[in-house]
């Protein structure tokens, strides 16, 4: 049986996959630092009778983004599914941010993610099948801080190496989500309790329409009709509109 791995996978929709894709009956590899919590999912895991394996890894340092594609290499247990999910909203404007965690979050979001996806679809590429996953947000399409730059990067990084892998069996799929309730926002000290349930999504949702996406090699995928005609009319909003939301946003 092969496997599948996906970082940042402690909670949200990283922990949402991982059960997804064990229900699926696939073997996961859990990624994340926290490895009590990593258990505890795995643990979950487990109870749908498939394999769960934890490696703890922190993928801001070169050490831990190594030990990953180490497993994304190992051709006796081969990886055929990766779900590059792991990420994080800063807690300060750029500004008010220290150069340590603008350094940390373009690492883990846009370094890692590179460095991970080039590992896996080489081993997908030889053995002619497989799929990778990276998750951006509907933040790609506003001017809204490093945050908005990283998952920007991703689409466009998602949507090239889709190009690049065409017809050699493996796939790449990139996720747009919106906003969906996890504890993303309050981890980032972020408060949008104001916010209506209507511009909430469910993690379930999310990673189900994406992992569909995903199987019918789609490229990518904006969760909800609302989400996705919002990114339509952002994609063609003269771009001084879309900078001047994000500053009102922003207050």
């Amino acid at each position: 049986m092969t496997w599948a791995v996906v970082t940042g996978a402690t909670a949200g929709l990283g922990a949402e996959f991982a059960r997804q894709i064990a229900a699926g009956g696939q073997n996961v590899v859990l990624v994340a630092r926290d490895k009590a919590r990593l258990e505890a999912v795995a643990d979950d895991i487990r109870g749908a009778g498939v394999e769960a394996e934890v490696l703890v890894a922190d993928l801001s340092e070169g050490a831990g983004v190594d030990r990953v594609a180490a497993r994304l290499g190992d051709d006796a247990r081969p990886v055929d599914l990766l779900v590059n999910n792991a990420g994080f909203g800063l807690r300060h404007g750029f500004l008010s941010s220290s150069s340590e965690e603008l350094d940390e979050a373009l690492d883990v979001m846009v370094r890692a993610v590179m460095h991970l996806s080039q590992t896996a679809a080489k081993a997908m590429v030889a053995r002619g099948a497989g799929r990778i996953i990276n998750v951006a947000s509907v933040a790609a399409e506003t001017a809204s801080g490093p945050y908005s730059a990283h998952k920007a990067w991703v689409q466009v990084f998602t949507e090239s190496i889709a190009g690049t892998l065409h017809g050699t069996g493996v796939t790449a799929t990139v996720v747009r989500p919106g906003l969906v309730r996890t504890e993303f926002h309050e981890r980032a000290g972020l408060d949008f309790g104001g916010l209506p349930r209507v511009v909430w999504l469910e993690a379930p949702y999310v990673v189900r329409a994406t992992l569909r996406a995903s199987r019918r090699g789609r490229v990518m995928v904006t969760p909800s009709a609302r989400y996705a005609t919002m990114m339509a009319l952002a994609r063609v909003l003269p771009r001084r509109l879309v900078r001047r939301g994000a500053r009102r946003s922003a207050r």
